[in-house]
Parts: C-alpha cells; structure tokens; sequence
C-alpha cells in the first residue's frame, strides 16, 4: 500500500510518526498534507532510511545535494565521500546523476551507503545507453526509457525527476519565442532532440499512466522536472517555462487520482523581482503541490560563487512557499565538484533554508537563533558551536584565536560590547 493509501486510511505509519517528531508537528498535520498532496515523504518500498523527511507545506525547508559522475571523471570511491559529506553537512536528499561509468554498479552503493532519500534522472542512464550503442540520443528507445525507470524503481530509488511537461505543444512554443541560450536542462533538451527528431509525442508525456504505475508499485515520489527551466536571467518568466508549468499541473491531479506522490521542479536562473510572483504561479497551477526549486540564481555573472548567488534567491523562493532547494556549488557552470564544493553547496542552501523558514514560523526556526544569540551575549563558545548550523567551520575559525583572546573575539579583543565590565 502506498503513502497517500494509507493516509487516506488515517493509517499511522512509521516513517509519518518520525517526520512529524523531526517538524515538531502533530502526526494528523503530515496526515492531512500526504492526503491532499501538499506533503511527500520520498521513499521507495524497497528502501529502510535511517532518517525519512517530508518536504511540504509548512515544514522545515528541505536541501538536496546533487553528486554523480561524468564521462570526464569516474569514480565511486569520489562520489560516495561527496555523498557522506553532503549527509554530515544536513543534506536532507541526494540526487545521483551520473553519466559515466557503470551507472548501475554507482547507483548500488551510494543506495546501500546513503541513510536519506536517493533521487535520480532516469532519462540520463536511457541516454548513456543508447550512445553506448553507438546511436545518437534522438534514437532512445521508448521501451528503454521505461526499462531503465522499472529498473532504477527496483534498486531502490526514492524519487524520480521525469521531464513530462516537454511535450510537443511545448517545443511548439519554443520554436515560436526562442530563448537567449535555449535549453539548459540535460534531461530536458534530450528529449527536445527526440520530439523534435522524430516527430512524436514524449513517450513519458505520452505513456504518463504507465509511468504511474510504476511509480505507484514502488511508492515512488515523481519530481516533474521542468525541461524549460530558464539557464539565465534573460530567459526567465518566458513562454516556455510557464507553458510547462501548466502541462505539469494537470499532471499533478492525474497522479493524485493513482495514488502518486508528486513534487513540481522550478528554476534556474532568475531575477529577484521575479521570484515570488513564479513561486504564487506554480503553487497555484501545481494545486499547491511540494516545491523543488534549484536556486535560483539571481544573476548570471558569478562562476565561483554560485553557491551565493543561489542561496540569495533560495532564501527569497523559500520564504514565498518553495518547499525543497536543490544546492548549487560553487563549480556550477565550471566543472565537477570535488568534496569540498559539496560541503559549500549544501550549507549554503541550509542557510536559505533556515532564513526562510523564520519567516515561514517553522516550528523551531526561530528558537535556533534565539539560543545562539543568548549565548553569544554569554560569550559560551561551546554553545554557540552547538547552535551554529556548521560547527566544524565555527570550531575551525575559533582555532586561529590567539590564546590571550579565548573569552572574546581578535575583532574587538578587550573592547568586546558584550563584555559587561567595559
């Protein structure tokens, strides 16, 4: 029996009783959002996660990390250290999306080795395949795009981001209000190539119901990317993205009816003024589905800092309703990131998160900040590590003291403001 079955049973089962503790929420709140789809909890029936999360309406903002391999860089011992890492720095997720290697063998273990929820792209491994077969991506094989989502459902995956909503109506509109620089999504351009090639409907579009299936025999949380995600400011807010956004919607209900959780991608790049008028649009055309943005980065001028650029606009998206951020690092648009790039990445987006989540009153968003400033004004360094959201970097940093300054800062040293005898 999948999630939303049993919720709508008023089934209490272990892993809605844990989320409701971690939120500090009643138990009938997740209930009530797994029953009207504003809540997911990713996890597929074959998976035991030693931490499940919710992601939804008025819950902790979630992080994903995102990890995988390309054909220029392979190797599972990197990619399991990144995903260790990604976990110990509060990543809530993973994504696997790796494109080189033996994707199969890479997806087992972070599986057996990850203790949260595994996402991946499938249509990534059906791509890999078909050029491995010495055929260009155009030439995918409909049945090896379902094969390979039955197969990734059997390992285990947890949630699937599948780009439904490129279909042929929406390539239509592409051609007809073309973009700065196109399609920036992977997934999403794939399967622009294959319409566009073949003159035929995206077979997941197409075949949505048996993608329901699947997704419903493993109790699989669907992630309906957005293919159209605008890659820079310039193309933000166009008629693609937004045509999107309303093929995705209708997919939302039609999932709902099956008994599928659902989430809904958001961008991208895009700027501030624009943010929460796309976060207002897609919770009311996704029926207030979860939210999964990546970022967005609110400008386009800051390769190597990206992490900050997307922390800025998750922050705001967070605060007008997004439910999930996808973690950018600061190798975006420059190269593979290595472990110290994930660990930015993912406490970058915590911070969004959090800085959102006061402004959501997240039940203990603000008691966070509220401890760390009372022992601040105490000047108790242990505690304030205790309430830092990254206290190996607070510890790191307190280490470069000199010994005559461990009671204050080397900032203000004996003229500290906190210091009442001053």
């Amino acid at each position: 029996m999948g999630l939303i079955d049993s919720a709508k049973k008023n089934i209490l089962t272990k892993e809605i009783s844990e989320v409701a503790d971690y939120e500090k929420v009643s138990e009938d709140t997740i209930i009530r959002g797994i029953k009207d789809g504003t809540v997911v909890i990713p996890k597929n029936i074959k998976r035991t996660l030693k931490r499940a999360v919710a992601v939804g309406q008025g819950l902790k903002t979630k992080v994903n990390a995102n990890l995988g391999t390309s054909p220029d860089h392979i190797s599972i011992e990197e990619e399991i250290e990144k995903m260790k890492i990604a976990v110990e720095a509060g990543a809530d997720a993973i994504m696997d999306l790796s494109t080189g290697g033996n994707l199969i063998e890479i997806r087992k273990e972070i599986l057996a080795q990850c203790p949260v929820c595994v996402g991946t792209v499938p249509v990534y491994q059906a791509a890999c395949q078909t050029v491995k077969q010495k055929k260009k991506i155009s030439q995918m094989d409909p049945e090896l795009m379902f094969d390979v989502i039955e197969e990734q459902a059997e390992q285990g995956v947890d949630f699937m981001t599948i780009h439904c909503g490129v279909n042929r109506e929406t390539v239509e509109v592409l051609k007809r209000q073309p973009r700065h620089i196109g399609v920036v999504s992977r997934g999403g351009s794939f399967l622009v190539k294959w319409i566009n090639a073949n003159n035929k409907e995206n077979p997941y579009y197409e075949q949505y119901d048996r993608l329901l299936k699947i997704a419903k025999k493993y109790d699989i949380t669907l992630s309906l990317g957005d293919g159209f995600r605008p890659g820079c400011s310039f193309d933000a807010s166009d008629g693609p993205q937004l045509s999107e956004l309303s093929i995705l919607g209708d997919l939302v209900l039609r999932a709902r009816k099956e008994g599928v959780q659902t989430m809904i991608e958001g961008p991208g790049h895009m700027p501030l003024d624009q943010i929460q008028a796309n976060v207002l649009l897609a919770k009311r055309l996704g029926h207030n589905a979860p939210l999964y943005f990546l970022g967005p980065l609110v400008t386009d001028i800051a390769p190597g800092y990206d992490h900050i650029t997307s922390a800025i606009g998750g922050a705001l998206a967070a605060s007008y309703g997004v439910d999930f951020i996808c973690y950018v690092t600061p190798a975006e648009h420059l190269r593979l990131p290595n472990a110290q790039d994930v660990r930015d990445g993912v406490i970058a987006a915590r911070i969004a998160g959090h800085s959102a989540d006061i402004v959501k009153n997240v039940a203990g968003a603000r008691q966070q900040d509220f401890e760390i400033s009372k022992w601040r004004k105490e000047r108790n360094w242990d505690k304030q590590r205790e309430f830092s959201i990254d206290p190996i970097k607070f510890e790191k940093e307190r280490a470069k003291l000199l010994p005559k300054h461990n009671d204050v800062c080397t900032m203000c040293g004996e003229f500290c403001s906190m210091k009442e005898e001053l």
